[in-house]
């Protein structure tokens, strides 16, 4: 039986990506994920599942995520059970906007070489020369990819106050609104 739905869905992110492809002629290119990931940001730091003060169940949806905000304090270590439950692949990222917007150049590359397609992740060309000898492994600690189906988690520390967003950096997928806020609500310390 032919969905119709589904193909409307499909239509719709490719419009998407085609406009984000077309409007970004020259994707800037940072060296490993520089502007998207690392180990100690001011964002906060990976964390250890056996230190965590509790676990946020995110559910993503095709470009939008349940729970859509969400509180934590400064010094909170935080495991987040991710599901894709979409039809499309997407992503789980802790940044700021301009890491986001960084990152999702990022992506646009992987889109661009293959690795990436609308309900696919190309594993093994992920470490592929996607151009200056950037890969894009995509296994950093704050963030996780999903395809349809599959789950994940990240697990977190955040360092300090700040203006921090989850979000899905796939092509298209953030300008849709699939992207949350990330509030504080005091400290561990009791600030």
């Amino acid at each position: 039986m032919f969905n119709t739905t589904k193909l409307t869905r499909a239509i719709a992110i490719s419009a998407i990506s085609a406009t984000v492809i077309i409007s970004s002629a020259h994707v800037w290119a940072s060296g490993s994920h520089s502007g998207g990931h690392g180990t100690k940001m001011s964002i906060g730091e990976p964390g250890k599942a056996a230190k965590a003060t509790r676990t946020i169940e995110i559910k993503m949806s095709d470009n939008f995520y349940e729970p859509e905000n969400i509180s934590v304090k400064e010094g909170e270590t935080i495991r987040f059970v991710v599901k894709n439950a979409g039809e499309f692949v997407h992503e789980f990222n802790i940044g700021t906007t301009a890491m986001h917007a960084a990152h999702q150049e990022e992506m646009m590359m992987m889109m661009e070489h293959g690795a990436l397609e609308p309900d696919k992740i190309n594993h093994n060309m992920m470490m592929m020369d996607m151009g200056g000898g950037k890969t894009m492994k995509h296994d950093d600690p704050n963030s996780v990819l999903l395809e349809p189906g599959k789950s994940g988690e990240v697990v977190w520390t955040f360092a300090k106050a700040g203006d921090i967003e989850f979000a899905c950096n796939v092509p298209g997928h953030y300008d849709a609104g699939m992207m949350g806020h990330i509030r504080f609500n005091g400290s561990l310390s009791g600030s």
